[in-house]
């Protein structure tokens, strides 16, 4: 069961792209309690957006389930060091892939320097995003909607397609969509529309590699305590982030990594390709 903490964060802003140790309260993202049973063994993954919040959860819950790791990160590293420490405790080789994921060349020099160094590669999760409000499309610059949508998507198509030619049947692509995909977001239009296509690119990629035994999911959570949170939001509005769900509370990191264990592990979701699974605390949407 999640540990008890205070559903209403103290107002708070960091630096963009924020650090896990300077949030009040700190995120659960270390998997502490959570015990494999083997379900990855000897498999190797990439994580993007792995130094810290459901990246690092994903990151030691697949290496408790006996899988190395590599982290992809834009210069976080004090969080990024600590996921591999975490990782390597769990006994598995852990490499760090700093720099940034809007650039196509960068996408492409992950996934070859991952392959190198863990010998393979049978597990992709496509999670690094960003996110910066806006009250109105006007407000919302050229630059700002090229950025988001070469992080949040063109990313996720750059390091995919360059890992393609190194799966094999049995191989998992999990995407990080959002709630706000599913239904939109007033103040986050970019965001959004990068989200939703991320479902559309699952949906499709699912069909197309279906033949080839390889299968592509999606985990679309509703609000996550992760650094992009207090980095991105207005204090007040991360005083009463996550009150707008049924459970009143968003979700800590730890509390959304086993769904991609879930995906990643053929042994529990060798039916499943082209899903979308929404842990949103509660709330229902129609359609």
């Amino acid at each position: 069961m999640p540990q008890e903490r205070n559903t209403t964060p103290p107002p708070q802003e960091q630096p963009y792209p924020g650090r896990s140790g300077e949030m009040t309260p700190e995120p659960r993202d270390e998997m502490r309690d959570y015990v494999g049973r083997g379900l990855l063994a000897g498999k190797r993954a990439l994580v993007t957006g792995g130094d810290s919040g459901i990246g690092r959860a994903v990151a030691i819950a697949f290496a408790k389930e006996g899988a190395d790791v590599a982290i992809a990160y834009l210069n976080e590293h004090e969080d990024a060091v600590h996921t591999r420490e975490l990782v390597e405790k769990a006994g598995r080789r852990c490499i760090l892939l700093p720099g940034d994921l809007a650039d196509r060349d960068h996408c492409v020099a992950v996934v070859e320097r991952t392959v190198d160094e863990l010998g393979g590669l049978d597990v992709v999760v496509n999670n690094a995003a960003t996110q910066a409000p806006v009250q109105s499309l006007e407000e919302l610059a050229d630059e700002q909607w090229e950025h988001t949508f070469a992080v949040n998507i063109h990313s996720y198509f750059w390091v995919t397609k360059a890992a393609l030619p190194h799966l094999r049947a049995g191989s998992a692509i999990i995407n990080t969509s959002s709630i706000n995909g599913l239904r939109g977001n007033k103040t986050l239009l970019d965001y959004s529309a990068t989200k939703g296509a991320i479902n559309a690119f699952t949906y499709a990629l699912a069909q197309n590699l279906v033949e080839r035994g390889i299968r592509v999911n999606a985990v679309a959570p509703g609000p996550v305590w992760t650094p992009l949170v207090a980095s991105t939001f207005p204090a007040e509005k991360v005083e009463t982030f996550g009150e707008q769900v049924p459970m009143k509370r968003a979700a800590d990191p730890d509390e959304i990594a086993p769904s991609y264990v879930f995906f990643a592990a053929e042994r529990m979701s060798s039916y499943y390709t082209g899903e979308v699974l929404a842990p949103i605390g509660g709330e229902t949407l129609p359609g």
